[in-house]
This record gives structure tokens, C-alpha cells and sequence, in this order.
């Protein structure tokens, strides 16, 4: 059964779906996306685990207009994790959601029973974005942008080198979305912040950690493996399965 959830944080209402049953597994979506994303392949991990997928403050339902920071997003996931009543939960996200799945692991360390960093993007302060991921980022800010004056329709261009059947499924999900969220987060990714200081400091995160390196030029394999050199509990496995590949992570982990 899927239950929706809202919780306040920081002043704003956050929304989340809740699935299934057993050990939590948090996921997280990436960048202009919702928890949708996540769904689109979280559902053989629904069968055997509690799966949860938040849309992050200013996507989606998590209607938010003010300036982000990794810490209010990482703040944000810890304040679920209480509202749900759980103490540890297995975090996992994709490109921007896994920038904030680390985050959670060096700020909140006691909630996190593994993590799950996949397809990465963002390899520290110290190096900045890839320059295939800044641009697209500087894109979809400039689109962003635009959103609050002229509308999320601003953002369909964003689809328009996607197969047909996905640029119409992005069109629809972008076409829920609240401009001035859209404004803010692609704001935020196009700052150029990013979710630790240097790689060194993934040193300091304990909990077992997989990491997936991405499949395109915007989540190079270079990226992954800073993680892959730096996490002290590291799996690093190419896998195009990410639910295979988590199940059998924490499986292995925490059976």
C-alpha cells in the first residue's frame, strides 16, 4: 500500500511517498525532477523493503521559492526520518539526490545504516562540477529562470533530445511543477556548491557505501571514482539495474 506523506520543516511542508514494508530505504531523485523518478525503478525493491521517496524541498510538491544549501537539504531528510519514527534508514540518490545522500552521511551519520551514491555528479569544492555538468546546469537555470514570469512551459526544450515517449512523460511531470521552486533549485545547482569541501572528507562516513558510476558525460566515471578512493566501506559496482543493485547491497550489508 502507498501512503502519501507531508511534514513540516524549516518553515515549509515537505511531501514524500511511503511503499511497502521492512527495512527502510530512502531514495532521492535528481535535479528538475520529482519523486517520480525514483519510481520508475524502485518497484522490484517494494516487494521486500519499506521504500520511501521524498520530493526534495523546491521540486515538486515541496513547494519552496528560498535559498538552498546542502545542509537544509540534508536537515530536511533527517526531520523525515524523525517524523516517520525510524532511526536508521538506508539513503540512496541519484546524481543530485546522491549529492544529498552524502550530505545526510557527513551531517547526520546516525541515521544512515548504508548508502547508496549513484551516478554521481559532484566530486567537491575543491575540484567544482565537470564542464559537461555545469553547462547543463547553467541550461536549465537559464530556463529556470524564466519560469516564474513566462511559466514551466519555459522548461519543455529541456526534453526535446529525449525519445518521443520520454519527452512526453518529462513535458507532463514538468508541467506540475511550481515556477518559483523551479527558479530556486535550478538556481542552486547552477551556484556551483557542492556537498563537502574536498574528497577527503568521505573518509569520515562509516556506514558501507555502494557506488554506481553514471553512464553519461555528465556523471563521468571520474566523479565515482573520488568516491570509490575515499568511501572506507566501499562497493563500487557498474550495474544499469539500480534496484538490483541496492538490494543486493544491503543484502549483503546488513542481513
Amino acid at each position: 500500500m502507498t501512503h502519501e506523506i507531508w511534514f513540516e520543516h524549516a518553515g515549509t511542508r515537505l511531501y514524500a511517498v511511503d511503499t511497502g514494508t521492512g527495512l527502510p530505504i530512502v531514495l532521492l531523485h535528481g535535479g528538475l525532477a520529482t519523486h517520480v523518478a525514483c519510481r520508475m525503478y524502485s518497484g522490484p525493491l517494494e516487494t521486500r523493503f519499506r521504500v520511501i521517496t521524498p520530493d526534495l524541498r523546491a521540486s515538486g510538491r515541496s513547494v519552496y521559492a528560498g535559498p538552498l544549501s546542502w545542509d537544509l537539504l540534508a536537515d530536511d531528510l533527517a526531520a523525515l526520518v524523525r517524523h516517520l519514527g525510524l532511526e536508521r534508514v538506508v539513503i540512496g540518490g541519484t546524481s543530485f539526490g546522491s549529492g544529498v545522500a552524502t550530505r545526510v552521511a557527513l551531517r547526520h551519520p546516525e541515521i544512515v545504516a548504508a548508502l547508496a551514491v549513484m551516478h554521481p555528479v559532484f566530486p567537491g569544492a575543491d575540484r567544482g562540477l565537470p564542464a559537461t555538468a555545469d553547462a547543463a546546469m547553467a541550461v536549465m537555470d537559464a530556463a529556470g529562470r524564466r519560469a516564474p514570469a513566462e511559466g514551466v512551459e519555459v522548461l519543455f526544450p529541456l526534453f526535446d533530445a529525449l525519445p518521443p515517449e520520454i519527452r512526453a512523460r518529462g513535458r507532463a511531470l514538468a508541467a506540475t511543477y511550481d515556477p518559483a521552486s523551479v527558479a530556486a533549485s535550478t538556481a542552486f545547482m547552477a551556484s556551483g556548491a557542492q556537498p563537502f569541501e574536498t574528497a577527503a572528507e568521505l573518509a569520515a562516513i562509516t556506514a558501507p557505501a555502494l557506488v554506481v558510476p553514471g553512464i553519461d558525460p555528465q556523471h563521468p566515471v571520474e566523479v565515482a571514482e573520488l568516491y570509490r578512493a575515499h568511501l572506507p566501506r566501499c562497493t563500487y559496482r557498474v550495474e544499469p539495474d539500480l534496484a538490483r543493485a541496492i538490494a543486493e547491497h544491503v543484502d549483503r550489508e546488513l542481513a
